[in-house]
């Protein structure tokens, strides 16, 4: 039969802020057909009272599983707060109650599974109702009715909240037409791709805003990781403070990024700040949560997909797509690791109705983004989850051989596109500036490509790029592909010097 037990501890909170009236009750984020934590770490629920040393008696299903004492924090702000673990594999539903002497409250229909957070600007808000074969995802969507929908509300704030001073745009729901075309489109499908794959719920939580800088979804603790002249922006931390915080409390599994347009002119900034804002949230999230999530948690993004039309702009969106990887071209690496990238370089959608910065094409960013998952998150052994990338480049007299993978990944080419680049000079080469022409390629196999470098003369081969446009190719025809994946080789750079 499976066990039920559950862990129960008080705890005084230093940073408690005010949740409004002082009643008994579950914080906000906590709804009937919310999705918590699976695992044997546990899932936190908490909430507020107004009766210091009261007891707070839990019960699952009618059965009590375990007691609490309220207690207060410097601040006078009572709370309660325990550890849920279910073992076994009872994902529910189940009824969760909590009693005191100022009563009972319920929630009904609480599921356990793998908690994803999705955030970022524009692209992640994009929403279903702008989809290519949005119609068909509704008509699909009463199959997934175990992928449950949280979306927190637009909100600013210059102090960190425990809890959300709104009332969120969607609480915890069952996916159904009315709801599904107002929420985020990658998100969706992220998660609905999960679901297929492992068949137990999977809750969404929705927490974006289009137009937003990194920085505003920093804490100030990881903007401090990366100082610069610039004058402080009065948005910094005001996302995170008002959306994310309220959430570090929770229990989540991973969470999912599409971002970096509006930090594009400021690319090697975000080469910093990237990993420092992932590094922040696994911390804040794992310590808030009394660890039940993991201090690793997987983080997955995607790389930005073109936006205007034409090979000659170089910069900033390559160099930018290049900061989102810390400089690696690929992930995980050593700056950033347990991350997964969807690239998203090869869908350009320049006649999106949206704005060409807004391609339609979310189910292949998607697709691309649960496979990445699958292999890092999830650990899927034997998965090649990510698109070619260069293990060795040999230069030899007019010609450069890459070779991918060690070889081990057979890649297929499309010999009609030069996505490749040669810079010619004595003297090391800036990945946007320099002496960069044109390498076609000679001759190519399931493992390399050969290049040629005679347009250098007898001036040195200094480096060497590829895709290195803010849209390289037309739609899913890049040079580079993996031949059993079908997935894009991201843009790489490579100095020989």
């Amino acid at each position: 039969m499976t066990g039920i037990h559950w862990l129960l501890c008080c705890v005084t909170f230093c940073n408690v802020v005010g949740l409004g009236s002082s009643t008994f009750k579950f914080a906000s984020y906590y709804n009937n057909h919310m999705v918590l934590q699976q695992g044997a770490g546990g899932a936190i629920v908490w909430g507020t009272s107004s009766h210091l040393g009261d007891t707070v008696q839990l019960f699952l299903n009618g059965h009590k599983v375990g007691e609490d004492i309220v207690t207060q924090n410097a601040k006078g702000v009572i709370t309660w707060i325990s550890k849920v673990v279910v073992t076994g594999d009872n994902y529910g539903p189940f009824t969760l109650a909590a009693k005191s002497s100022e009563g009972t409250i319920t929630l009904h229909d609480v599921m356990f599974g793998d908690v994803w957070i999705c955030s970022g600007q524009s692209n992640m808000e994009f929403t279903m109702s702008g989809v290519v074969n949005a119609s068909a995802e509704y008509a699909e969507a009463s199959s997934y009715r175990n992928v449950r929908l949280f979306k927190a509300t637009h909100a600013q704030s210059n102090a960190e909240l425990d809890d959300f001073n709104v009332t969120p745009a969607l609480h915890w729901s069952i996916p159904a037409r009315a709801n599904l075309g107002k929420f985020s489109a990658v998100c969706w499908l992220f998660g609905k791709q999960l679901s297929s794959q492992f068949k137990y719920p999977i809750g969404l939580i929705e927490s974006n805003w289009g137009g937003t800088k990194i920085e505003w979804w920093s804490s100030t603790l990881a903007l401090s990781k990366c100082p610069h002249n610039g004058k402080r922006a009065i948005q910094n931390s005001d996302l995170w403070n008002a959306m994310m915080s309220p959430l570090t409390r929770n229990t989540i599994y991973g969470a999912i990024w599409y971002q970096g347009e509006s930090n594009a002119g400021a690319y090697d900034l975000y080469r910093c700040q990237f990993p420092a804002m992932i590094n922040d949230w696994r911390q804040r999230f794992s310590s808030a949560s009394l660890h039940t999530t993991s201090a690793e948690f997987p983080f997955g993004f995607v790389q930005l997909a073109p936006y205007r039309p034409g090979q000659e702009k170089v910069i900033p969106i390559p160099s930018l797509r290049w900061a989102q990887t810390a400089g690696y071209g690929k992930v995980p690496n050593a700056k950033m690791p347990n991350t997964f990238m969807s690239v998203a370089l090869d869908l350009p959608d320049f006649s999106s109705p949206y704005g060409s910065i807004h391609p339609r094409f979310k189910h292949d960013v998607a697709s691309r983004l649960a496979l990445s998952a699958l292999g890092v998150a999830y650990h899927q052994s034997g998965l090649e989850f990510q698109g070619p990338f260069p293990s060795d480049y040999r230069l030899t007299g007019h010609s450069l051989n890459i070779e991918y993978d060690q070889g081990r990944v057979p890649i297929m080419v499309n010999a009609n596109v030069s996505n490749f680049e040669v810079c010619c000079s004595a003297a090391h080469c800036n990945q946007n500036t320099g002496n960069w022409k044109p390498a076609p390629m000679i001759s190519h196999n399931v493992a390399s490509v050969t290049l040629n470098t005679s347009q250098c003369g007898h001036v040195t081969v200094a480096a060497v790029r590829y895709a290195w446009r803010e849209s390289p190719c037309v739609f899913k025809q890049c040079a580079v592909y993996g031949r059993d994946t079908d997935l894009p080789a991201p843009p790489f750079y490579h100095s020989f010097l």
